[in-house]
């Protein structure tokens, strides 16, 4: 399969992407670890208006073969939760970069990358070849 690495977007080692869009932080799980999951059957989100820690869980995304946690790559206030992927899982599986974002925050802080990947980087580690 040929998966997307968009140059916009910034990779966490879990394989959560960030797109910084007028200050805020879309947040999403990159191609290649969605179609890992395989048939995805069951996304659960944190709730809008919630307040988290960089690390700390926002959601999980249940799939026939697994169960993953996905981590915030980033401390902030959710202000936005797609509300479509959770009615329908297989917007995530279809699409995970364009209508399959999972969370919007607002940062609690000024935004550094420095922790996360380019997708130059995020590519060369999932598929070395």
């Amino acid at each position: 399969m040929s998966y997307q690495f968009p140059v916009n977007l910034n990779y966490a080692d879990t394989h959560e992407y960030v797109l910084e869009e007028n200050g805020l932080l879309k947040i999403g799980v990159s191609e290649f670890a969605i179609d890992q999951l395989g048939d995805i059957v069951f996304v659960e989100l944190a709730d809008q208006g919630m307040t988290l820690e960089k690390g700390e869980t926002f959601g999980t995304i249940e799939s026939v073969k697994a169960v993953e946690e996905v981590y915030l790559p980033f401390s902030g206030e959710i202000v936005s939760v797609n509300e479509s992927v959770i009615n329908n899982p297989e917007i995530l599986q279809n699409d995970p970069i364009g209508e399959g974002w999972l969370i919007v925050i607002k940062p609690d802080s000024e935004v550094s990358f420095d922790d996360l990947m380019t997708s130059d980087a995020y590519k060369s580690k999932v598929m070395p070849n």
